[in-house]
């Protein structure tokens, strides 16, 4: 019997916010590991492994072959959900890729969006822009998680299908996550904390070099800062 899967603590944070026992679609699967380790793990019923490469699709297919889920793990050469039928899948799970990619392969197949309950997302850019873009594509974040990992932070939720999202209003919830400033999440703490230091930093070099370009950045980190600052509040209420 083969052993289990390893993965990184990014991915089994993006895997632990899957429903368990539904069908998921790994889409952008790479080598299947998140696909084997759903099954490993008893968390999906059936996986779907989708990828636009050949390449990683073909080490796939080997992988499942030999951790034996060939029965229970499809693999299929697709540009993001484009080979997926609505009703096939509960689940959509998208990790490590960039925020705009991520939405155009998602609104691309509407059938199929319409179709699933669930998402389950780890974008690497344009964080605040995808959050705000659950709520135009009919998804409400319901949990959201946030690690480091080898210096990097990285934040991933899941979302399901209501009638009417409630939108999440203020633009702190948008860029840092609503629930985890509620939860008051120990690693955005940290995050915001570097972010503020980190930003002045940068604010204090412009300003000894004061041009008309660097005079627009540095009303750029003033907002971004009053955003932090404001978002450390949270912390700073129960005196964390």
């Amino acid at each position: 019997m083969n052993k289990e899967i390893q993965i990184s603590k990014r991915l089994q944070m993006v895997v632990g916010l899957v429903t368990p026992g539904k069908a998921v679609a790994d889409v952008g699967c790479d080598h299947a590991y998140i696909s084997i380790y759903m099954l490993q793990h008893q968390i999906a019923s059936k996986v779907i492994a989708m990828d636009v490469n050949k390449g990683p699709l073909q080490r796939a297919k080997e992988n499942i072959m030999k951790y034996g889920y060939e029965q229970v793990i499809e693999t299929r050469l697709s540009d993001g959900m484009e080979r997926l039928q609505a009703g096939e899948v509960q689940t959509v799970l998208i990790a490590g890729m960039g925020g705009p990619l991520m939405e155009r392969i998602l609104t691309a197949n509407r059938a199929v969006l319409q179709s699933v309950e669930e998402l389950v997302l780890q974008p690497q850019s344009e964080i605040p822009h995808v959050r705000e873009f659950m709520e135009k594509i009919g998804f409400q974040i319901e949990e959201e998680a946030m690690l480091q990992e080898d210096g990097k932070y990285y934040v991933a939720w899941r979302a399901s299908r209501v009638s009417k999202p409630e939108p999440l209003g203020k633009t702190i919830f948008y860029e840092f996550g609503k629930q985890l400033l509620e939860q008051q999440d120990t690693t955005l703490l940290q995050y915001l904390k570097r972010e503020i230091q980190l930003q002045e930093s940068i604010f204090e070099k412009l300003q000894a070099n004061p041009t008309e370009k660097s005079k627009e950045k540095q009303k750029e980190i003033q907002k971004r800062l009053t955003y932090c600052k404001e978002a450390l509040a949270y912390y700073e209420i129960t005196g964390n």
